[in-house]
C-alpha cells in the first residue's frame, strides 16, 4: 500500500465516522424530550462529527492553504459551540422552561436560592 492509499482509507474512515456522529446528533435533536438534552445532542456529537469530517477532508486534500482553512473552521467551532450552548441553557433555565423532573442534580437552584 502506498502512502496515498493509506491516507485515502483514513480519510474515508474519518468522513464516515463524522457523518454518523452528525446523524446521531440530528436524531438526538428530534428524539430527546427536553431542551437541555437536545442542546447536548446538538453540541457534543455534532462538534466531534464536524472535526472528523474536517480531518478526513484535510487528509484527502493535502494542500497547506486548504488545511489551514479547515483548522480555522475547527477552532472556531470548538470556541463557539460550547459557549452558545451554555448561553442558551442559562437563558432557558432562567426563563423557567426546564423540565425539573428530568434533572438529576440542579446546581443552579442552590445558587439562585442564596
Amino acid at each position: 500500500m502506498t502512502l496515498q492509499s493509506v491516507a485515502d482509507v483514513l480519510a474515508g474512515i474519518c468522513l464516515i465516522s463524522g457523518a454518523l456522529l452528525s446523524l446521531a446528533a440530528g436524531v438526538g435533536l428530534l428524539r430527546f424530550p427536553d431542551l437541555l438534552s437536545r442542546m447536548h445532542a446538538a453540541t457534543k456529537p455534532q462538534v466531534l462529527g464536524l472535526l472528523l469530517i474536517l480531518a478526513g477532508t484535510a487528509l484527502r486534500l493535502q494542500n497547506t492553504v486548504d488545511i489551514t482553512t479547515l483548522v480555522l473552521v475547527g477552532v472556531f467551532q470548538l470556541a463557539t459551540a460550547p459557549v452558545a450552548a451554555h448561553m442558551v441553557g442559562r437563558a432557558v433555565y432562567r426563563a423557567g422552561q426546564v423540565r425539573r423532573d428530568l434533572l438529576v442534580v440542579d446546581e443552579l437552584a442552590e445558587d439562585r436560592a442564596s
